[in-house]
């Protein structure tokens, strides 16, 4: 005689797995909200109207500023259509790096060559690094902050982060600065 399916294990693996399955599948259902993109010449996308985690709002007139903040900084340094496209591009976006991200002239070179960043061509990138204009010392103090506020890190612990070849990349005498200023 043989046994009903429903007492065969064969069976009840087969359930577990679909069931399991069926859980997974309707649990991981996440939402995504496409980027509105007014910038057409690069598909610069710097923010998205929503509340970020410490509930402030990140609003398009905000991103709008940052976008126009980008174009006069390009336009400031790029006077002639010589320049190559490509080498523009890489300005632009060490600009927003340095606007949004507060990161130091070498973490932007690198992040610009990385292959698994922006992949510019190092001739590109060194424009960029040339050519923007930067107050490096007050990006460095807005990262301490956030190291100090955000990780409550000591001074020290600070400092070196943001001089580290795997951390930030500032120069000695911009970590200094920002150490000296933190509040």
């Amino acid at each position: 005689m043989k046994k009903p399916i429903y007492k065969r294990v064969w069976f009840w693996v087969i359930a577990v797995i679909i069931v399991f399955g069926a859980i997974s599948a309707s649990g991981s259902k996440e939402e995504t909200t496409p980027v509105a993109n007014s910038n057409n010449t690069n598909n610069i996308n710097t923010t998205q109207d929503k509340s970020d985690d410490t509930g402030n709002e990140t609003t398009e007139k905000e991103g709008k500023e940052v976008e126009e903040k980008v174009e006069n900084e390009v336009e400031k340094v790029v006077k002639e259509d010589s320049v190559p496209r490509e080498y523009k591009s890489a300005l632009k976006k060490a600009v927003i790096y340095a606007e949004t991200m507060n990161m130091s002239k070498a973490g932007i070179y690198n992040q610009l060559t990385s292959e698994y960043g922006e992949n510019f061509p190092p001739e590109a990138a060194q424009y960029a690094i040339d050519n923007i204009e930067f107050d490096w010392k007050e990006a460095a103090l807005k990262k301490a902050k956030t190291y100090a506020e955000t990780m409550n890190m000591s001074n020290s612990a600070v400092y070196d982060q943001l001089i580290s070849e795997y951390g930030e990349k500032f120069t000695k005498e911009e970590a200094q600065y920002a150490i000296d200023n933190l509040e």
